[in-house]
């Protein structure tokens, strides 16, 4: 596996794999690499001839400094796996690197970055949506996996992507879980012992919401989510939404759309925890 810190020499190596004629697959993270980082790694390995992965924690998309401070940082095993998986090329730059100057670069996204995580994280998406920006115009990639715990990021990053008429095959890839139906994510690691068995209750109350969609109201289900965290001292319930999964308009019935998608946030003691499941599609 190549490592490579700097954007010309990474453009070097992939401008070679281009005159070879070979596709390339890249999966962009944050490291703190796990199993669901890895299956996203694994595809881009079978559909591409040559994959490439970049770690790169983005300090523009946190809103919160002490979040970007917490944010887990495991270089040495992120180089292990990456290896271990067949990654060809790791793009591992510095924040200088990426931002020599001040970015300023302000994205229209319409409704898509209001709600959710949206109002809860201002200016996330716009920090997101510049660095994938600047990875697809180094890297070129032919097919870009992202996961789809992340869902609202997935929807702009392939708004932005259709916007700025980008040549980069979106890959949406789902959701891997622990036994127990937690949501891998790099945050699950700063749950203490406690907080993590009690973490897969936000899937369970997500299946209980996709058991009774259709046959309770909207208004019904979500008043029952708020009831079933409300039992659990420790777990705050910061947001939860039923919406269209183009759009992420929210619903207000169960006919406004074929396509439904409920989304939810959590904080589990200080760690904040996303997760979403296909109501209807």
């Amino acid at each position: 596996m190549i490592i490579s810190k700097r954007i010309n020499e990474t453009k070097v190596t992939l401008d070679l794999c281009r005159k070879r004629g070979m596709t390339i697959g890249f999966v962009p993270t944050m490291g703190a690499l796990h199993q669901g980082h890895l299956e996203l790694v694994k595809r881009a390995k079978r559909e591409n001839d040559y994959m490439m992965c970049s770690i790169f924690v983005n300090p523009i998309q946190f809103n919160n400094k002490s979040d970007l401070e917490k944010y887990p940082r495991e270089t040495e095993s992120d180089l292990e796996k990456l290896k271990k998986n067949g990654c060809d090329l790791l793009f591992m730059p510095s924040e200088e690197e990426m931002y020599p100057e001040p970015v300023t670069t302000v994205f229209d996204f319409g409704q898509l970055d209001k709600l959710m995580e949206g109002q809860y994280r201002p200016g996330h998406f716009n920090g997101v949506a510049i660095v994938v920006k600047k990875l697809f115009e180094i890297i070129e990639p032919d097919r870009a996996y992202f996961g789809e715990k992340d869902f609202q990021q997935l929807a702009i990053v392939r708004h932005m992507n259709k916007t700025l008429d980008k040549p980069v095959q979106i890959v949406a890839c789902p959701t891997v879980r622990e036994q127990d139906g937690l949501a891998m994510s790099s945050r699950n690691t700063r749950l203490t012992p406690g907080e993590r068995a009690l973490a897969p209750f936000i899937y369970q109350v997500l299946q209980g919401v996709k058991n009774n969609a259709g046959k309770q109201s909207v208004a019904e289900l979500k008043s029952w989510v708020s009831n079933q965290f409300d039992k659990y001292p420790a777990m705050r319930l910061e947001y939860f939404a039923i919406v269209e999964m183009q759009t992420l308009t929210p619903i207000e019935k169960w006919d406004n759309s074929p396509n439904i998608i409920a989304c939810i946030a959590v904080y589990l003691g200080n760690v904040r925890l996303i997760d979403n499941i296909v109501l209807f599609s």
